[in-house]
């Protein structure tokens, strides 16, 4: 069967006033639960996009196998159920067996999750969702972690109303769209502490259409961010807090490349929201970047203190409903994708996904190409123009890249990549001095003993000639889409 559910992440506080204020207005039941997740000692079937686990309910048992792991299709999972007599695994049945080929007796348990469990059955609209709200922890050998989840699992209906109840949860407590599976918990406390986390490869493949291909990026982007803004919920992380940037920037960047594909009046909302939460990050980050060419130990003081009323505000922006609204928003336009049409109907819908991204990269690639012809003699804007211009480039070479198959193709893109990472770092730099004096001004530094050491006219033109070289090397460069 199909499995279509949203998850939302609480704190226990929040999962308390739901319960305190009858918030599902119905008595529910409660179960105790323990699950105990399998694999194989090389991750076999988390390496597959598969989980297995067998759900211990008084002296009940099911075991249950899922795949996909929320990174691709966030919210539909195709899920297998039988009753079982113990914690062994039934392998031979032949709905999953294919899918479980090969593991057989190498399975064995890796970690185990314990919750108290709270069930409703609820009517929103159309729809019956049952509503689940499990308490407890994850434990992995000698770790555990908390788990706080609501997850809204549709029966019936529409799926839109599991995304309506979401936003109504929303306005009682802080509600945060869950992007980690219960498998995907355990096995990351199976690994070292998680920190920033970056962008992953999307498997989208050549026979997908370009709307297609659009959803699975995007969730992809979407992931991204979560997981940073969950890991600067407790820890002050530059490189977290730079990956949280990134992965907005990157979900900005794929809608711009992809707009022609939308006929949806919420497109630009969410692209201008979008954009919002990205500058509420922009001095954060720009205090990090002077931190680290900071050498003076009293203006280096002065900037930790200003980084941590930077961060302070990040927090915020992250807490706040409108952040929270932005992401149900998107989880509900990405995964349901209503959009995906234009207004003469199934044109672009049924566009295949590589004929669009090589127009795409053709059209970015001129325009770069062309920008940067006179890097040295432009001025601080249209250079800034040109580094937004080659990082969209850049991030459409990484989204693609998959749909170009080949021994050639694949070694032509790791070079095209090279030779963007190397223009966009030396772009960035030169940003780096372009807007350095205001963000000193903005924090009233500019005066301070130290700040003049930061950027100089030398390192300026240094940072110019190294760029030439670099929009040069980029150029050259064949092009892996041709």
């Amino acid at each position: 069967m199909q499995e279509v559910d949203v998850k939302i992440e609480l704190t226990e506080s929040g999962a308390s006033s739901l319960l305190k204020k009858d918030f599902f207005e119905s008595t529910p039941i409660i179960l105790q639960q323990k699950s105990v997740y399998f694999d194989t000692s090389d991750r076999d079937l988390a390496q597959r996009g598969l989980s297995l686990h067998i759900r211990q309910c008084g002296n009940e048992r099911v075991q249950t196998v899922k795949s996909g792991d929320g990174s691709i299709e966030l919210f539909t999972r195709e899920e297998w159920q039988r009753p079982v007599a113990d914690d062994s695994p039934i392998l031979d049945d032949p709905e999953i067996g294919p899918l479980l080929s090969g593991t057989g007796e190498n399975l064995a348990p890796m970690f185990e999750v314990h919750v108290k469990r709270h069930r409703w059955n609820v009517t929103e609209g159309d729809a019956t969702i049952e509503v689940a709200l499990d308490i407890g922890k994850v434990v992995a050998a000698d770790r555990e972690a908390p788990l706080c989840e609501l997850e809204l699992e549709k029966k019936s209906g529409s799926p839109e109303a599991l995304f309506g109840l979401a936003r109504k949860v929303n306005l009682i407590t802080p509600a945060h769209i869950g992007v980690l599976t219960k498998a995907e918990r355990g096995y990351r406390l199976l690994d070292p502490a998680p920190g920033a986390v970056k962008a992953s490869v999307t498997p989208i493949t050549p026979d997908m259409n370009a709307a297609t291909a659009f959803a699975h990026l995007a969730a992809t982007c979407l992931k991204q961010f979560r997981l940073n803004e969950m890991a600067l919920s407790w820890s002050r992380n530059a490189d977290a807090l730079h990956q949280a940037r990134v992965s907005l920037r990157r979900l900005r960047s794929l809608f711009s490349i992809c707009k022609s594909l939308f006929a949806d009046s919420r497109f630009d909302h969410m692209r201008d929201e979008l954009r919002w939460l990205t500058s509420e990050l922009g001095d954060a980050r720009n205090i990090d970047v002077i931190i680290k060419r900071a050498s003076d130990e009293g203006f280096s003081s002065r900037l930790q203190a200003a980084r941590k009323d930077a961060y302070g505000a990040v927090n915020a922006a992250f807490s706040s409903v409108r952040a929270r609204s932005l992401m149900i928003d998107l989880a509900e336009w990405i995964s349901i994708k209503n959009w995906r049409s234009n207004e003469t109907g199934e044109a672009l819908l049924v566009q295949p996904a590589r004929n669009f991204a090589s127009n795409v990269l053709d059209k970015l690639w001129k325009k770069v190409a062309n920008g940067g012809s006179d890097l040295i003699d432009l001025d601080d804007e249209t250079r800034h123009e040109l580094r937004i211009s080659a990082k969209k480039l850049r991030y459409a070479a990484e989204f693609f890249g998959p749909l170009y198959k080949g021994k050639a193709k694949t070694k032509r893109h790791k070079r095209f990549i090279m030779a963007m990472e190397g223009l966009q770092d030396q772009l960035g730099s030169l940003n780096d001095i372009v807007t350095a004096p205001d963000m000193l001004a903005k924090l009233e530094l500019s005066e301070a003993s130290g700040a003049e050491e930061l950027f100089s006219a030398a390192d300026k033109e240094k940072l110019l000639d190294d760029a030439a070289e670099a929009h040069d090397i980029f150029v050259d460069t064949r092009r892996f889409w041709r």
